[in-house]
Order: C-alpha cells, then sequence, then structure tokens
C-alpha cells in the first residue's frame, strides 16, 4: 500500500487549512448585515459604524432630487434581501419609497419590523408647521424639514442610531459598531476644529438659498437665510416673486444665492445679475459633486466654498 510521505502531509494540511479559512470567511461574509438606504449621506454613515460587518447599497444619487427617484426593479430586488432598509423619513421618499418596498414584500424591513429604520426619530426636528397642511402652501413637510443631514450634529445622531440598531440585529458585532461609531465621531470633531473658523465667519451673513433644504445648515453654520428663490416649497419662482426677492437682496446686502445642482440655475444668474450676486451650486449630499465622495468632506466643502463666497 502507497504511503503519503512528509511533503503530500504538509500539502494536505495546507489545503486542509485554507479549506476551513475559505469557509470561514464565507460564512463572516454571509452573515454580513445587507443594509439599503435611501440616500448617500445614510450609507456613507452606515458603513462607518457598520465597518466589514455589513453590505450597503443606496437608492437615490448624491446629485439627484431625493424627493423624486424612479422605482427601479434592481431597487425592488435590493430590498427583497434587506436585513435593514434606513430612510430619512418625514415624507421626503413618499413618492416613491412604498413602491418599493411593496414590491419587495420583505418582512425584515415593513415598518414595525427592527430592519424598519425611520432615521428621523433620531432627529431634533425643525420647521414643523403649526397648523394644517394642505397644497396651497407648495410642498410643505406636514412632519417637519427632512434635510437634517446637513447638520453634521445631526451626522452623529444619524451614527448613534445606526449603532444601536445594528447591535440589535447583530449582538455579536455590537462591541464593533461601538469602536466604529467612536472613530466616526472623532474623524468628524477633526473635520469641524478645521471647519471652525469658516463658521464663524459665516455667522449672520445675509444669503439666498432655493429651497428650504438649508435650513439645517443655517442652523448650523449660523448663516442668515433672507430670502428663497421658491415662493413656496416646491412652488417655481414667479416674476412678482424675483422682483420682491431682487428688492430684499439690494436692501439686506446679500450677495450669494446657494442651490442644489437640480434646480433651474439660470433662473438663478438672472436675479443673481440683477442684485450684484453670485450663484454658488453646493452638493447636497455624498457624491452630488465630482470628489465630494464623504459626509465630512461635503459638510466641509460646503462651509469653506460659502465662507469664501460671502467674503
Amino acid at each position: 500500500m502507497r504511503t503519503i510521505g512528509r511533503t503530500g502531509k504538509t500539502m494536505i494540511r495546507a489545503l486542509v487549512a485554507g479549506a476551513w479559512l475559505f469557509a470561514a470567511s464565507s460564512a463572516a461574509a454571509q452573515t454580513r448585515l445587507k443594509v439599503v438606504t435611501s440616500t448617500t449621506d445614510l450609507l456613507y454613515i452606515a458603513e462607518q459604524v457598520g465597518g466589514n460587518r455589513i453590505e450597503g447599497k443606496h437608492i437615490s444619487e448624491g446629485y439627484q432630487d431625493p424627493h423624486f427617484v424612479e422605482a427601479k426593479p434592481s431597487f425592488v430586488l435590493d430590498l427583497r434581501r434587506a436585513d435593514v432598509w434606513a430612510f430619512v423619513g418625514l415624507d421626503l421618499e413618499i413618492g416613491w419609497m412604498s413602491l418599493l418596498l411593496n414590491g419587495a414584500r420583505n418582512p425584515k424591513i415593513k415598518p414595525g419590523a427592527p430592519g424598519y429604520v425611520d432615521v428621523s426619530k433620531a432627529i431634533p426636528v425643525i420647521d414643523v408647521p403649526s397648523g394644517a397642511v394642505d397644497r396651497s402652501q407648495g410642498d410643505v413637510h406636514p412632519l417637519g424639514n427632512p434635510h437634517y443631514w446637513l447638520d453634521p450634529d445631526n451626522g452623529k445622531r444619524i451614527a448613534r442610531l445606526f449603532r444601536d440598531r445594528f447591535a440589535e440585529l447583530d449582538p455579536a458585532g455590537a462591541g464593533a459598531y461601538e469602536k466604529n461609531l467612536g472613530a466616526f465621531e472623532a474623524t468628524l470633531d477633526r473635520a469641524a476644529a478645521e471647519w471652525a473658523g469658516a463658521r464663524a465667519a459665516l455667522r449672520g451673513k445675509p444669503i439666498v438659498a432655493w429651497h428650504t433644504s438649508w435650513r439645517y445648515f443655517a442652523e448650523y453654520t449660523g448663516v442668515d437665510i433672507v430670502g428663497f428663490m421658491e415662493p413656496k416649497p416646491g412652488v417655481p419662482p414667479s416674476p412678482s416673486h424675483l422682483a420682491g426677492l431682487i428688492m430684499t437682496m439690494k436692501r439686506r446686502g446679500a450677495k450669494v444665492i446657494i442651490m442644489e445642482p437640480y434646480y433651474d440655475r439660470k433662473t438663478a444668474d438672472f436675479v443673481a445679475t440683477k442684485a450684484g450676486a453670485t450663484v454658488l451650486v453646493l452638493p447636497p449630499s455624498v457624491g452630488g459633486a465630482k470628489g465630494i465622495d464623504d459626509y465630512g468632506g461635503m459638510i466641509r466643502h460646503n462651509i469653506l466654498a460659502l465662507a469664501k463666497a460671502v467674503e
């Protein structure tokens, strides 16, 4: 009978060890939480907290208006496989979210399930209407302003919510999620120290914004939004509204109009020319402009760019 030599035994042991490691790594990969978020900002923060224990995807792109997203079949498939569905809430995704969730038919992420994460529950919401809301007021969100991620203090609140929910769904990873949260907050704190001077320079400076999406950003920086290009949220500006806005800008000394990349730049340029101002297109989310690939970098870019524009 033929025996196996020392070299052969060594090779077999190596193959067995390699197979075991492959199986272990494959099992680890299979047990990662599958996280789908409605926006790039939520995904970035989720990945910072989740690390290699999650597998993430997002729906809307950073350069898109998140109110209006095409409900693609591929999104339904992503949600069908998801362990977590995290969304901005406050009706930001009202036009498309139910279509995707109904199509996915995934009990893990239905309302009330642990995988259904309304991130707005962790946020001190502003601009909550005090009375009845109807269509005559434009696209007013009856639950409050949903653009809260533009305040980095809320970025930390989002991260803490993910820490808690991921640990609930994956108790074995609780220590890793806590550690990752600390690293994310430390990174954001270092970035805040870098932009502190520019932030201070913005306090009280008058500007105009296209949409009320910049209200949280204004709360954080102290910049004074003296008017909006839209007469009401989501309502295109009329000639009379623009005329009044130009007068306001001249009277208040507003020299900058900020806006997202998906709004009408021509109208903003017209108003800026008449008011002696400039138009500043800012990325509203991670991926909203070339090179804006992380959450802190997006906030930093917007603060520094606006501080320079109002000098």
